[in-house]
């Protein structure tokens, strides 16, 4: 079976929708039920790793802490709640369960050699500590169900005993977690629980606290779990007791539908900046300071806003000369830079006042960049500094970082691994297949990110509705679903 790519982009969503179901529709065929498509379903595990998977997901989505949406914070009751579902799930599959002192749930099967490097399978949410307000159900959680879903069929057909290390002979120690606040969403800082595990999470993050004033040790401690800076440094695994780090999630942009593909393997993670930019300039009256003599920081900040936009879709145009990037970083970041001003407040906000310096009055914005050439992402960053000293002489502009981290690249060796077992999935499912597996780049950022200064990390995507994430509108194929999950499967039987 062949698939039909699209030549361009530049399609309107409703034709874009429509070229994307078709494509679907040719990978998943929709003919009549028959016997032999009957046999060959449940031959692929479909009641475990489509139906009961799809359950469990919209069960999840069901756990919340408001009523008509989807939210859960860290250590919230609907988070509490959901992670007891979580943990049924993973001991239903075979695996042994525990919550670490950060609030992070693991389940472990040990194999034939207890003593072997442990391959780790994570992803967020699937104790759901970390949740986007208003959220959708499969961002995180689909690959935790995914992977709890691949070991049950393993128990089920009992060769869940049989996990080994190939390249050393040795039986291969299988430990899924469940990672808490990746998102941040709580306590305004990523990777909680991963950096935990991976050994970079500084003791002061269990001071930091909500808007409320409620801190992480705090919230861990109202749930029973009692955190000090010694267990907090206890939770860092050694890194030569692992061989190495996957996750699958989904893709949450609209790449694999346009190509019609379910899965992509993920060739590297964008190193992300984020920064927070405030103009200050004159405040004044809204009807009696003459435009020849204003100092509007919101004119600025617009101003500022368009120039950063123009930076980013057209980096050559700024940073070609002056030697900063070579030919190479320029190709890089015409391809993956993108930039978002995603917040804007002004103070006094009100609409007959020019806002200004008095008494702090300004206007203040975010930038998020990323790019996967971390040398270019700090040139962009530069540049902007620059563009802000030449444009803006009249203001007074400062910015501060909020957060930074590097570019991730996956190892060549476990995305092998994981596109042979993409590919196998699809074929399995839907016959013989001569397309390539679709090699991505995140632009978002996973708790792989984190896992890399610990171990070697590879990464799949899954296929999701017009690419449409951190939305009640997120949403999966069951069909993607399972395979997804056969793409685990056949991960971990590489494996025995």
């Amino acid at each position: 079976m062949t698939f039909t790519r699209i030549s361009h982009f530049s399609l309107f969503f409703s034709s874009f929708f429509f070229i994307s179901s078709t494509l679907s529709s040719h990978l998943y065929p929709t003919s009549a039920t028959t016997p032999e498509k009957d046999g060959k379903t449940r031959s692929l595990y479909s009641e475990i790793l489509r139906d009961e998977a799809v359950a469990r997901l919209n069960n999840l989505g069901k756990v919340s802490d408001a009523d008509g949406y989807l939210e859960r914070t860290f250590m919230s009751p609907a988070s509490v709640r959901a992670g007891f579902l979580i943990r049924e799930w993973m001991e239903d599959a075979g695996l042994r369960t525990w919550v670490d002192s950060m609030g992070n749930l693991h389940g472990r099967v040990e194999g034939m050699n207890a003593s072997a490097q442990a391959l780790l399978i994570g992803s967020h949410l699937v104790m759901p500590f970390d949740t986007v307000v208003d959220a959708g159900i499969f961002d995180g959680s689909l690959g935790i169900i995914s992977a709890i879903s691949a070991v049950k069929v393993l128990k089920s057909i009992g060769k869940l005993g049989e996990l080994k290390r190939p390249v050393e002979a040795s039986y291969l120690i299988s430990d899924v977690i469940a990672f808490s606040d990746e998102e941040g969403v709580r306590f305004q800082s990523t990777f909680l629980g991963s950096a935990a595990v991976a050994g970079i999470l500084p003791v002061t993050a269990l001071k930091i606290s909500d808007k409320s004033g409620v801190t992480v040790q705090d919230a861990l401690k109202g749930n029973s779990i009692e955190i000090t800076e010694d267990s907090l440094l206890g939770l860092k695994y050694d890194p030569a007791s692992i061989w190495g780090y996957f996750e699958l999630h989904i893709e949450q942009g609209p790449v694999l539908e346009w190509v019609g593909f379910p899965l992509a393997v993920v060739k590297g993670i964008a190193g992300q900046t984020r920064m927070k930019v405030t103009v200050r300039g004159s405040q004044g009256h809204a009807g009696t300071v003459p435009m020849s003599m204003r100092r509007d920081p919101m004119a600025a900040a617009a101003e500022l806003i368009v120039l950063l936009e123009s930076l980013c879709k057209h980096p050559r145009d700024f940073l070609s000369s002056g030697g900063n990037c070579n030919e190479q970083t320029l190709e890089s970041l015409s391809t993956s830079l993108v930039c978002t001003v995603g917040e804007i407040s002004t103070w006094p906000s009100a609409s007959n006042v020019i806002p200004g310096q008095a008494r702090n009055s300004s206007v203040t914005f975010t930038v998020d960049l990323r790019a996967i050439d971390d040398v270019g992402r700090e040139a962009v960053v530069y540049e902007l500094s620059n563009q802000i000293t030449k444009n803006l002489i009249n203001f007074v502009c400062c910015g501060s970082f909020q957060h930074d981290a590097n570019a991730v690249i996956c190892d060549q060796e476990l995305s092998s691994r994981l596109k042979s077992a993409a590919y196998s999935a699809v074929n399995k499912m839907v016959g013989q297949i001569h397309e390539e597996v679709p090699v991505l780049m995140s632009g978002a950022g996973h708790d792989a990110m984190a896992i890399s200064h610990l171990t070697k990390v590879g990464m799949l995507f899954v296929r999701c509705r017009g690419g449409i994430s951190h939305s009640p509108e997120e949403h999966v194929l069951e069909d993607d679903v399972w395979a997804a999950g056969l793409a685990v499967l056949a991960f971990l039987e590489s494996h025995m």
